[in-house]
């Protein structure tokens, strides 16, 4: 990676070159996407400079370790193993630098989180997963606001949609996509048998109302009333909304708000995400036809991720990722599942650039 140092100091005094350009700094788009530009240059020019700095200590080091003088030989000794240490993490942090920057990876997102087979444990285990994903946003300082859901009777959630807004959301949670499997005893087990349910996640990232055309005449909206335990206006007004976009065949039902408009407003929200995040999604199968992803397409039908309560272990299967701290990732501790996502994704970038 050192030998791209060069390369990206070049590209950096090129861009502030632009800037500096009074034609330029008077066209607010072009000087938006230069400082764009900018803001993902300076941190990959700063750690390749840090790991250049670091490799060229070691080297220093290893030549004193042969010194005479026995005193200096072994103090290079004793910093040796410490530099190793700092290249290497020094290094995970540039192969995540170099990640291409995704346009989407800013934006908002929308998920849905569903219950597969397993029944009343699958709608448990969707509302745990649920309950993990909230206390991560509030780790993160992230907004997440409850769209939709359909609760079970003990508790749990055969579909739960939520929205997550804040800083680079969509680039964080964009793995989480995919069948999550959970080997458990359920708590309607009388035996004492371990049951292994699955719950799907989607995450779409949230589009504008510019980013998505929809005709009005491809849409059916049907009204009726909503179901499930709820307070006043539940089940007595026609107030939940069914959307059907007939092109694609996609429906999104809305019923969490009290009035049919605020349903209608939240459905259509959904539904530009799905046809954003159907068309995105195209667009990239075709981008990976010569090389698919060590990390995983995305495919919600895909099995992801094996959450094995008995053993306190998480096993992310696109990475062979394996944590023995189950208990502390189900509080919201995602943080190194995520970072390991993101450097796999890394390599896998400059496997395809090279």
């Amino acid at each position: 990676m050192i030998e791209k140092l060069e390369d990206f100091r070049k590209l950096l005094q090129d861009v502030d070159t632009k800037l500096s350009d009074p034609v330029v700094m008077k066209d607010m788009t072009t000087y938006k996407n230069l400082m764009l530009e900018r803001s993902h240059l300076v941190p990959i020019v700063d750690e390749l400079t840090n790991l250049k700095g670091l490799i060229e200590n070691l080297q220093d080091n290893e030549v004193l370790a042969k010194e005479e003088d026995e005193e200096i030989a072994q103090m290079a000794k004793d910093e040796i193993p410490v530099l190793k240490e700092q290249i290497e993490q020094s290094e995970k942090r540039c192969k995540m630098l170099l990640i291409p920057p995704d346009p989407l990876d800013g934006k908002n997102i929308i998920m849905e989180i569903r219950a597969g087979t397993g029944g009343e444990e699958a709608g448990l285990f969707a509302a745990d997963l649920y309950r993990m994903y909230c206390y991560y946003a509030e780790s993160m300082h992230w907004k997440i606001e409850e769209i939709s859901s359909n609760a079970t009777e003990l508790g749990g959630y055969k579909e739960m949609i939520v929205s997550i807004s804040g800083k680079d959301v969509y680039g964080s949670l964009r793995w989480e996509s995919g069948v999550h499997r959970v080997q458990r005893i359920p708590v309607t087990e009388s035996g004492g048998r371990i049951q292994t349910s699955a719950v799907t996640v989607a995450v779409l990232p949230e589009a504008e109302e510019t980013s998505v055309d929809i005709r009005q005449e491809d849409l059916r909206i049907d009204v009726m009333r909503a179901g499930g335990p709820g307070g006043q206006c539940v089940n007595t007004t026609e107030s939940a909304v069914r959307i059907t976009h007939i092109p694609t065949g996609l429906v999104v039902i809305c019923q969490n708000q009290k009035s049919q408009i605020q349903n209608r407003v939240e459905a259509m929200r959904v539904l530009r995400s799905r046809l954003y995040d159907l068309e995105a999604s195209k667009k990239a199968k075709e981008r990976a036809d010569e090389r698919k992803s060590q990390v995983g397409s995305g495919d919600r039908s895909e099995r992801i991720r094996t959450y094995n309560f008995p053993q306190n272990r998480l096993t992310d299967h696109r990475i062979n990722l394996t944590l023995y701290k189950l208990d502390l990732v189900m509080e919201g501790q995602l943080q190194d599942v995520i970072e390991a996502l993101k450097v796999a994704a890394g390599e896998e970038a400059l496997k395809d650039a090279k």
